[in-house]
């Protein structure tokens, strides 16, 4: 068991996309079946066309973005929940001027992230 304050965190940068950083608010090492993550995406960032060996569950938490699933655009905003199948290409673009912030679950897998484009 742990209870901790998720500003307690630290964010990392992304090495992929432009103002894109991660928390692990709950680590495989913590839990044995998810993970949970905190992305935030700043304003005007993105993420490019990729996708992961793991589902992703998401709950946006602030800000919007068009999160562009299979090809298909879908605008998102707080409160919007989010399934993204494992193996499917995924991308992320920020709209307005809030920074785009949500949670990411996923199981406890091997995973990988392939891009799709630079």
């Amino acid at each position: 068991m742990s209870v901790k304050h998720s500003q307690d965190v630290p964010a990392v940068p992304l090495t992929v996309g432009t103002g894109a950083s991660k928390a692990v608010l709950i680590s495989d090492e913590e839990a044995p079946n998810f993970a949970m993550r905190n992305f935030t995406i700043q304003s005007g960032g993105s993420m490019p066309r990729h996708f992961n060996l793991v589902e992703h569950e998401q709950y946006v938490l602030n800000g919007r973005a068009i999160v562009t699933i299979d090809d298909v655009p879908y605008e998102v905003q707080p409160g919007d929940v989010l399934f993204i199948p494992a193996e499917i290409p995924h991308s992320y673009q920020t709209i307005g001027e809030e920074d785009f912030q949500f949670l990411c679950l996923v199981p406890n897998k091997a995973d990988k992230t392939i891009l799709l484009e630079k």
